[in-house]
């Protein structure tokens, strides 16, 4: 971890309002480096950092899909668990005023409005995973328990490699 000062951002304030033991993990941010960068500064396996996407449906109703870093959502999949014609990425400016936070550091904890929140089920039998800590070059490594006892958000199946 680098010297730099650990962020205190809304995700980190839930999670400590939660009594949640997570670790912090400064990197060196890469603009459009993704999963592939953290997990490497990290020298952990992208398969256990988590992104956090913000997506909308056809009606434009913003919801979160928590997925493994090396694998995609299937929206086609999601759209048909969820019951809607269609799911696509927010635009970042759409995503960033759902969430409160700048993409490429949005985390899934301290969002600026609860959203619907859908986590990829296989996410859980990982022993440990990282996620975004609220800014840029920053994320937090916790138990997937913790993620849904905080969020409780609804487990699907919809990765594509």
């Amino acid at each position: 971890m680098s010297r730099e000062k650990v962020p205190v951002t809304p995700a980190v304030r839930q999670l400590r309002a939660a009594g949640v033991d997570f670790t912090d993990h400064l990197y060196q941010y890469e603009d459009r480096g993704g999963t592939a960068v953290s997990a490497r500064e990290l020298d952990v396996d992208e398969h256990s950092v988590v992104k956090t996407l913000v997506m909308e449906d056809d009606g434009r109703h913003p919801l979160v899909v928590l997925m493994h870093g090396d694998r995609e959502v299937s929206t086609r999949e999601l759209a048909r668990v969820l019951g809607v014609k269609t799911i696509r990425p927010c635009s970042p400016e759409t995503a960033n005023r759902h969430s409160g936070y700048q993409v490429g550091g949005t985390s899934p904890f301290g969002m600026r409005k609860p959203l619907p929140m859908y986590m990829e089920r296989s996410i859980i039998q990982l022993p440990r995973i990282y996620v975004n800590g609220g800014r840029r070059g920053y994320l937090v490594g916790l138990r997937p328990a913790d993620v849904v006892a905080i969020l409780r958000p609804t487990l699907v199946s919809v990765a594509t490699e």
